[in-house]
């Protein structure tokens, strides 16, 4: 039971991570909880033996997919800014 206990504690801290994700309604709180939940997942790998795996999570799940989405929802807000601005005149 005393080994199981890392990994216990891994799943509970991606379940946590998880449902803060899904339970933020910010879209810019949103991508910070998921770079967080990237980082559980990359822990949660690292604990189960799979380095490769851990490290690639780190890198696309911690990294890239957050800065795709934050960059996404910038541009998003930008246009919906212009827009306003446009029939405002």
């Amino acid at each position: 039971m005393a080994d199981d206990l890392p990994i216990v504690l891994a799943l509970l801290l991606v379940t946590v991570a998880g449902t803060a994700t899904v339970l933020t309604r910010d879209p810019v709180r949103q991508v910070f909880a998921l770079a967080g939940l990237g980082l559980a997942l990359a822990l949660l790998f690292a604990v189960l033996q799979a380095p490769d795996v851990a490290l690639s999570q780190l890198a696309v799940g911690t990294a890239l997919t957050p800065l795709m989405v934050l960059l996404s929802v910038r541009k998003v807000r930008r246009k919906a800014r212009s827009e306003r601005r446009e029939e405002h005149e």
